[in-house]
């Protein structure tokens, strides 16, 4: 099965950076360099856990960490400093997508992490045999999402300087996208980070930043954070491997497309069911299987559809496939089946919630369909990765389901629903 493109981006070293652009202004302190006023303590602990926490166990849950800040933290010369022991050091905010800088220095024997979103770990640790974790992948540096099982978790090469020496660490992450650079080295590049708390789920929407140590002294100082609005972010995912990508709309005219363009309108380079409006517009082409990347922006309650190997005629959700496009937040959906919010494959398969932006906003989506297989990654997180060759539908009469070809196209259901820059990567076509 074709790995999704988001996941590949190692294979060349230029794949994925071609164009690159990362914001390079904007970020602000972590830490005053006198205290730490914004920090607190935190024994290692799924998000999860903390959720189910009564308030009263959250009480003492903090206290617990802040007996322990006190006797294994420090703020000295402006450096944060921990003694190797004790709970991490925790951020008050939470993040989602964002860009952060920051400079430590260890010790021979000492092993540490920087959390995301309270998840495990952009690795640092002893790199050297004398340390006894190279049976552990040590050898192969720092830098590098070592809790990873499917996607990559060593870096390339080696980028730790000696110790005694202060190394610089870059990390940008959108969604589960992480990119991540050593002492201006590439150690991470467009990577999966895999939920290690549950790895049936995707990361968490957002968390706190976590300085992880144990097993010896470790300092950090020079910490920033550039948090990333939604048009910087889906930027940076579109320039992904954007090159592997062609347009399939070109944002003027239908020129390619048919259906019920009628009911649909361009507006400002985007296509745009028309309110009260209905029906399919699909590509004239047929497509086996692809990739397909698209921003699309919900009205509040609004409520379209993917057409994924749809044969041009009946309704998609029947005769095909139907992913799901949904405001999931609007009230009239709130008792919905699993299956019917947004990303899901409607009738087979439920979608992770909770990783669309704000209503108004536009998302940044990548379908990915091989075989019986659909992924389904929303801003930069993958909500739906599912087998559909065994399930059984829940919609009678879906005879399309099983489909190994068909057009690609939107699902009108009357509200005005946006698209734009829609784009495949057409490296596997069927014939038309």
């Amino acid at each position: 099965m074709r790995t999704p493109v988001f996941c590949v981006l190692l294979a060349s070293p230029a794949v994925g950076l071609v164009g690159q652009e990362f914001p390079s202004d904007g970020f602000q302190p972590l830490a005053n360099g006198r205290d730490l006023a914004g920090w607190h303590g935190e024994r290692s602990v799924s998000p999860y856990e903390k959720d189910r926490m009564t308030e009263e166990q959250r009480r003492a849950f903090l206290a617990e960490g802040a007996r322990s800040v006190a006797e294994h933290w420090r703020v000295e010369n402006g450096e944060i400093v921990n003694d190797g022991h004790g709970a991490f050091l925790t951020t008050d905010r939470e993040f989602g997508d964002a860009i952060f800088e920051l400079e430590y220095r260890t010790v021979a024997k000492a092993d540490s992490g920087i959390y995301l979103r309270g998840c495990p770990q952009v690795q640092i640790w002893d790199y050297t045999e004398e340390g006894g974790k190279w049976p552990l992948g040590a050898d192969k540096g720092s830098g590098a999402l070592w809790n990873n099982k499917v996607h990559e978790r060593f870096p390339p090469r080696r980028c730790d300087k000696p110790f005694g020496e202060w190394n610089k660490l870059w990390i940008c992450q959108v969604g589960e996208i992480t990119w991540v650079k050593l002492n201006d080295a590439w150690t991470v590049r467009g990577v999966r980070m895999e939920n290690y708390w549950d790895r049936s789920r995707p990361l968490p929407r957002t968390g706190p930043l976590q300085l992880q140590t144990h097993g010896g002294e470790i300092r950090f100082r020079n910490l920033r954070v550039r948090e990333l609005d939604g048009p910087t972010a889906n930027r940076l995912l579109a320039q992904v491997d954007a090159a592997a990508f062609e347009p399939i709309f070109d944002g003027t005219s239908f020129s390619g497309w048919t259906g019920a363009v009628d009911s649909y309108e361009i507006v400002a380079g985007a296509v745009r069911c028309k309110p009260g409006k209905g029906g399919n517009v699909f590509t004239e082409k047929v497509y086996d299987d692809f990739t397909v990347r698209l921003e699309f922006r919900l009205p509040p309650g609004g409520n379209n559809g993917l057409a994924i190997r749809y044969p041009g005629e009946g309704t998609p959700a029947y005769t095909g496939i139907e992913l799901q496009v949904l405001d999931n937040t609007a009230p009239q959906y709130a008792h919905l089946k699993p299956w019917q919010y947004h990303g899901s494959a409607y009738g087979l398969a439920p979608a992770h919630r909770g990783y669309l932006r704000p209503v108004g906003e536009w998302n940044f989506q990548q379908v990915t369909v091989e075989g019986s297989h659909v992924t389904v990654v929303l801003n930069g997180s993958e909500i739906l990765a599912a087998d559909l060759a065994g399930l059984e539908s829940k919609l009678d009469g879906h005879v399309g389901k099983d489909r190994r070809a068909g057009h690609f196209g939107f699902c009108g259901h009357g509200d005005p629903v946006e698209f734009r820059n829609i784009r495949m990567h057409l490296g596997e076509r069927a014939p038309k």
